[in-house]
């Protein structure tokens, strides 16, 4: 077999004969966007501040004492929830909404109403699967707790970023105020044409699996502003409701 370069010649690898190329695929279509709940929900109304009755002064002041017989957990005295018919005696209605994974924690959104965007959103150290069955006792008392501060470094009570976190007088860790996630927005959205009531929504896959459901709870609930230190989410039970009573405190010590 004669070589491909005889010695002696002048041919280059200019001269050989060209390879056929062969043909670039045709580019990929770009992937489809990634489908996102589109919200709808609104910034909540600012209200105009006014100047409460002293009535309601008092009557704030007097239901956020501490129980003394608890040093562990100072939570206020409350005989029994707020009925329909207390609505707007001791304070503003808001819309709270505790949802999460079975086996994940769960976290409450504060709503001014379904259509708002939360005010408040906070990581509970609770799972949710524990969560229902404090609620099946027929009465959650979930306490958060901070230390006080120097007037001058002191913000609003719902603006700490970590409490201490007691369910009916027992610590169970730590409570979080984190900004909504997009996850967090879409469970509102989905939400927005409920009032109140409890069920489940379809999970994640990627978070929980196929098989995941998240579950929630909406009520109305009353909030009271006892102090600079103090603020109080009562639950509403709608009248004849011998439901499970929930009571939430925000508060300095």
């Amino acid at each position: 077999m004669g070589e491909l370069f005889p010695r002696g010649s002048s041919a280059s690898i200019d001269d050989l004969p060209e390879t056929p190329k062969t043909p670039k695929p045709p580019p990929s279509p770009p992937l489809p966007p990634t489908q996102h709940q589109q919200l709808s929900l609104v910034q909540p109304p600012q209200k105009k501040k006014h100047k409460p009755k002293v009535f309601r002064i008092l009557r704030s002041v007097l239901r956020t004492f501490p129980i003394l017989t608890s040093p562990a957990c100072k939570i206020p005295v409350l005989s029994g929830g707020l009925s329909e018919s207390a609505r707007g005696i001791s304070g503003s209605k808001v819309t709270g909404t505790l949802f999460g994974y079975r086996k994940g924690r769960v976290s409450l959104s504060v709503q001014e109403n379904p259509r708002c965007l939360p005010s408040l959103v906070v990581e509970l150290a609770m799972q949710t699967s524990v969560l229902q069955k404090e609620m099946s006792t027929g009465m959650l008392r979930i306490a958060l707790e901070c230390e006080r501060r120097s007037d001058k470094d002191k913000i609003r009570v719902l603006d700490e970023p970590l409490w201490k976190m007691f369910c009916n007088g027992r610590k169970v860790g730590y409570g979080v105020k984190r900004d909504a996630s997009e996850e967090d927005l879409n469970v509102l959205e989905l939400l927005k044409a409920v009032s109140m009531g409890a069920g489940v929504l379809p999970g994640n896959s990627v978070v929980e699996g196929p098989d995941g459901e998240l579950a929630y709870m909406r009520a109305h609930f009353e909030r009271v502003v006892g102090s600079k230190d103090s603020e109080t989410l009562y639950m509403i039970s709608p009248e004849g409701d011998t439901g499970p009573e929930l009571s939430i405190f925000f508060m300095r010590v």
